[in-house]
């Protein structure tokens, strides 16, 4: 693994950390760990700037599916300060995964995500 990639595979990690960190205080403080100060996300149904806004929009996100975790499919690739990576969110229960996406991260020079653009792939259907 080169030091480029294991630097993608590092952020994402971290970034998963923060999706899936159990309570508001590690929430808070894997999403600081992760995005720069001013880093953003943005994806079909939010648009957020700053550790404050990330963390409500993965709060959210977690009150909208307990019981379910962010896990990677597949591999990151990466090239200069850009990586993308698919994902599911997956029931701990039953093993099943009615939401994935696939994310598209910058990076800082420390590793840190300045902006993630996520696109869903599959969402659920209303009942």
């Amino acid at each position: 693994m080169s030091a480029q990639t294991d630097r993608y595979t590092i952020a994402v990690t971290r970034y998963f950390e923060a999706w899936n960190a159990p309570d508001a205080q590690a929430r808070a403080k894997a999403v600081a760990d992760a995005w720069t100060p001013g880093g953003s996300y943005t994806d079909p149904l939010a648009e957020a700037g700053g550790h404050d806004e990330i963390t409500a929009v993965i709060t959210a996100a977690r009150e909208q599916f307990p019981g379910f975790a962010f896990r990677l499919t597949g591999t990151v690739d990466g090239h200069h300060d850009t990586a993308r990576f698919s994902w599911e969110l997956v029931s701990e229960s039953d093993g099943s995964a009615p939401v994935a996406g696939s994310d598209v991260i910058t990076l800082d020079d420390g590793g840190r995500i300045r902006t993630v653009l996520g696109f869903l792939d599959r969402v659920p259907t209303a009942a």
